[in-house]
């Protein structure tokens, strides 16, 4: 999970508009497309083929740099299709600027989605949910496929398997000589799951849809002061993100789309009073997710990152061989 852009309603000096980067295997999904997204991506990770454009709702702040986006994919002669996922309403908004990018040399295709909808990847689906915005507005479940249970070899073997092709064939699901697959294969393995909510006050279906989850990415627009200005506009503020983080029962709380006048590390301390494991997202932040049964998600602020890479760089610099001068040429 790469934060291109973590700020709310309009760009300040330190925080670009919403657009959440989301690498699985080789997919490149981007969840929201606030303007200036692209560049933002430019400079950090740099611009990929994205595959997929999710969108949560279809306020300015979330969409407007869409339009460029798509622009430069036709100036880099990209042929392969895009798809856009968004509230009802999506296809109308899009239709309205396409004469701002203009005709693209690749297909554009657009869905829109209602709450309880399952959109299938290779290894995992994409679950909507209602959130409790102005408008239409739904949030995203990510959920991975289960993994097989771990395969017992040696058990296999002392119940009479020879190695090879009737391993595989137990670790398929198939009956060997009598061995049920059940006698050699330990529990399934769930697989991960991240939740994502777009502009949303608290509710409800943001707890049962982060139930368990390895990755809560809640809005958190304002600071505990001004709770009554998060309710009139549809908002949450941290300590609310907190609670639906402790209810859910999640492993790590991001909290993004942090307005201009708010303090990242005071509403990270609010937060942290309700729910520990809580971090306040900033521009270019990472969150890797292992598997759930190799650590929990790891959070990797970009100023760290940056100072790994050139401490990386500089260690490859000293591992390269002296080089001499070259040698004189024959007969001077």
């Amino acid at each position: 999970m790469f934060f291109a852009g973590t700020g709310a309603s309009s760009p300040s000096a330190r925080r670009g508009l919403s657009a959440t980067l989301i690498r699985a295997g080789g997919d490149r999904l981007l969840v929201d497309c606030g303007e200036g997204t692209q560049r933002q991506l430019v400079r950090s990770v740099g611009l990929p083929e994205i595959d997929t454009v999710l969108l949560t709702h279809l306020h300015a702040d979330h969409w407007f740099g869409l339009p460029g986006m798509l622009k430069t994919f036709d100036l880099r002669d990209r042929d392969k299709p895009l798809e856009i996922f968004g509230p009802i309403g999506t296809r109308a908004m899009l239709d309205r600027v396409s004469a701002v990018h203009g005709k693209l040399g690749y297909r554009v295709e657009v869905e829109e989605l209602d709450v309880d909808e399952s959109l299938r990847f290779d290894g995992y689906r994409v679950q909507t949910f209602a959130t409790r915005h102005r408008g239409p507005s739904i949030g995203f479940v990510f959920v991975e496929d289960d993994r097989p249970g771990r395969f017992d070899a040696d058990q296999a073997i002392a119940l009479g398997i020879q190695p090879g092709p009737e391993f595989g064939q137990l670790q398929r699901g198939e009956a060997v000589r009598g061995v049920e697959p059940s006698q050699v294969m330990g529990e399934t393995r769930r697989g991960r799951r991240i939740v994502i909510t777009g502009d949303t006050r608290p509710g409800d279906a943001t707890v049962v849809a982060a139930s368990g989850a390895d990755l809560l990415i809640h809005e958190g627009t304002f600071a505990s002061v001004d709770r009554d200005r998060a309710a009139e506009t549809a908002h949450s503020t941290g300590v609310q993100a907190a609670q639906v983080a402790a209810d859910a029962g999640v492993k790590l709380l991001v909290i993004t789309h942090v307005a201009a006048r708010v303090h990242g590390g005071e509403l990270e301390r609010e937060a942290r009073e309700v729910f520990g494991n809580t971090v306040v997202a900033r521009d270019f932040d990472e969150v890797e997710l292992p598997l759930p049964d190799r650590g929990d998600p790891v959070h990797h602020t970009w100023s760290d990152r940056r100072k790994a890479l050139a401490q990386d760089e500089n260690a490859a610099e000293q591992a390269e061989p002296a080089v001499g001068p070259e040698p004189a040429p024959a007969g001077t």
